[in-house]
């Protein structure tokens, strides 16, 4: 494979080496736009590496690791992180967080800093927008494990829920207990993000299953902050489901919020049950049921694994993604 070089670039852009270098420490100063996008067209489309962090990839092992997870309000982030820094302290790493707002340039300016600081490794809860650069950080043999999303090639170690059997899990459970009209309540699935999909796929096959209509309209997959307003017009219309199936810990809150704002009582006026579980959940005025993620076993994993990949440079040209098994916490509202 050709190593690519700033001239390469500078070329295939139709600039100076200069400008390309310019680009490359983000002085853009005295950059047209246009020059600015040529320029990270021919980076991307070439796959150059910055010399800088190429040097960096060869360097020595410091003894730390970076973590960038899409949203770190989720609970299940939180907890994954803690039993990653738990895993390192035992093997004398330290960590860097990064949260990349499940946005891919956010990511990738995170995946440059921390290679920059010569980090030994990475675990990522994957973006979609990246995939040339994963490639690209593959060629180089950096080790990387994902956590939680999948991306369209399994270029590095993969762990994350089988989340097809967890939404089998919560509507075989609310059909136990007498409900047929159910509905999902869901963040925003416009980026594609792997366990959204993924759960309300099952949801759909799961109802097909028991023989129960899928109602489009019973499907509120949303941006956070849209959430209530769609449950709310739900409502209104009068073609109401009975239980709603939270995906997430995010949708279950504006789930919950809608719940308290129309007065309506848990489980007599609605049923709910969610996936990922948090400790005000138990203590709730009617505790709530969930599928629970082994998020602790799931943590300890990836940085087991990612420790193993730093150590042996054994790198596949492919993986088997690992999937761990949901666990129902059933509780009083259904």
């Amino acid at each position: 494979m050709k190593k690519i070089t700033m001239q390469d670039v500078a070329l295939k852009a139709g600039v100076s080496k200069s400008t390309v270098s310019q680009y490359i420490n983000s002085r853009f100063e005295f950059m047209s736009i246009a020059t600015k996008h040529r320029v990270e067209e021919a980076i991307k489309e070439l796959g150059y590496i910055p010399n800088h962090i190429a040097k960096s990839l060869k360097q020595k092992k410091t003894g730390t690791i970076g973590v960038i997870v899409a949203n770190i309000l989720h609970t299940f982030s939180t907890e994954i992180i803690r039993a990653i820094e738990d895993e390192c302290e035992k093997n004398g790493f330290h960590l860097f967080v990064c949260n990349a707002d499940d946005q891919p340039t956010k990511e990738r300016s995170y995946i440059d800093m921390l290679v920059a600081k010569q980090v030994d490794g990475l675990i990522i809860f994957p973006t979609n927008g990246n995939n040339d650069y994963y490639k690209q950080l593959k060629n180089a043999e950096f080790p990387i494990v994902f956590v939680d999303r999948v991306i369209n090639e399994p270029i590095f170690p993969t762990l994350l829920l089988d989340n097809e059997s967890a939404s089998q899990i919560a509507v075989d459970l609310l059909v136990k207990k007498g409900r047929s009209k159910i509905g999902l309540v869901s963040t925003s699935i416009a980026q594609n993000v792997t366990p959204r999909v993924e759960r309300i796929k099952g949801f759909r096959k799961t109802l097909v299953t028991h023989g129960l209509s899928i109602e489009e309209d019973w499907i509120v997959a949303e941006k956070r902050q849209e959430i209530g307003s769609k449950l709310q017009h739900l409502w209104d219309s009068g073609n109401r489901p009975e239980a709603f199936f939270a995906t997430n810990d995010l949708a279950l809150i504006e789930l919950l919020k809608f719940i308290k704002k129309n007065n309506l009582a848990i489980p007599e006026d609605i049923g709910v049950i969610a996936i990922d579980d948090s400790p005000f959940l138990e203590m709730a005025t009617t505790p709530i049921s969930v599928i629970k993620q082994p998020t602790f076993e799931i943590g300890q994993n990836a940085a087991d694994t990612l420790l193993q990949l730093i150590v042996s440079k054994d790198f596949k040209d492919h993986y088997e993604e690992k999937r761990y098994q949901p666990i129902l916490v059933e509780r009083e509202s259904i």
